[in-house]
């Protein structure tokens, strides 16, 4: 038993030295780093990384006072409405005019159109040439050359409006009825349609002086085998000599006879308002104007024709 204690007492002995006992080191190896750097270690950044990182808040830019400037146009730039295309109409600019004529209510008339806004003369030859004074605020039909001065050649689409209904609609080019034309009563029923090609009927029989057709004679409208539209008589010299309109087959309005030269007006006649009323046979004479283009007389208004005609350079009184 003794043995035993002994034995025991010796071996915890042993075992107390072993663990008081130094531990040896190599010269060739560090000593591990504490555990609190090893932590510091192990993370992605250093200090010097965390330093020198950039901020995460935005900085606002300066600048100048020139390119604030610059900044603020192009804002504006971009809010801007984009500019309305030229209008255009057959490659031709044009520019928009409208008149009223009678008294307001059902039959105040209203006509909407275009016109160039650069001057061109219209085709002599055409049988109708439309234009629009500024001055007296009203469309007329040409007999002679116009004033490029005044004269606002009609271009472009035209309608009319009757008490707030559309009576007829069409287009104009150069001056002339071109495209097709509709014409409707006060209940919107349509009277007649033509078709017009610079100011011809697409039906009119054209006849020529020359063989190469280039002197026109005649113009005579045809519409379904119906005489409608502007009629038109040319002299050899290119000159006119009659012109009128003819609607649902008979002469309509008034039909002018000219002198031949200068396309002066000599006789005015008026036949009836309408084709669809009873027809006029006999046309009353209406105008009459002088060599000189002098009006000598206006039913109901003056007669002048015994009179001697002052209006010519050296003319006796």
């Amino acid at each position: 038993m003794r043995l035993f204690r002994l034995l025991s007492v010796w071996s915890g002995l042993l075992l107390g030295l072993g663990a008081c006992s130094p531990q040896l080191v190599s010269f060739n190896s560090k000593p591990e780093p504490p555990a609190s750097q090893n932590r510091l270690s192990d993370t992605l950044t250093t200090a010097r990384d965390t330093v020198s990182a950039p901020s995460l808040v935005a900085k606002r830019a300066t600048l100048t006072k020139e390119q604030e400037k610059q900044a603020k146009e192009k804002e504006k730039t971009a809010q801007r409405k984009p500019k309305k295309k030229k209008s255009l109409f057959l490659g031709e600019r044009i520019k928009k005019g409208y008149t009223k004529s009678g008294p307001k209510g059902k039959n105040q008339v209203i006509e909407i159109f275009y016109y160039l806004k650069t001057f061109q003369q219209p085709n002599a030859y055409a049988p109708a040439r439309y234009y629009f004074n500024p001055r007296k605020k009203k469309i007329f039909k040409a007999s002679t050359e116009l004033d490029p001065a005044v004269d606002k050649v009609l271009h472009g689409p035209y309608k009319k409006l009757q008490g707030g209904k559309v009576v007829e609609t069409g287009y104009y080019a150069l001056g002339t009825r071109h495209l097709r034309w509709e014409r409707y009563n006060k209940d919107n029923v349509l009277l007649n349609k033509v078709h017009y090609e610079m100011g011809f009927p697409r039906d009119a029989v054209i006849t020529y002086y020359d063989g190469e057709q280039k002197l026109i004679k005649e113009v005579i409208p045809y519409l379904n085998g119906k005489l409608e539209g502007d009629y038109v008589r040319y002299l050899e010299n290119g000159q006119r000599d009659w012109e009128g309109q003819f609607e649902n087959g008979k002469k309509v309005g008034e039909w002018t006879k000219y002198w031949g030269f200068r396309n002066r007006r000599h006789y005015v006649y008026q036949y009836g308002e309408s084709g669809y009323d009873p027809e006029v046979t006999t046309p009353e004479l209406v105008k009459e104007y002088n060599r000189n283009a002098v009006l000598v007389f206006e039913k109901d208004k003056l007669d002048n024709r015994d009179k001697p005609d002052n209006s010519r350079p050296g003319a006796r009184n």
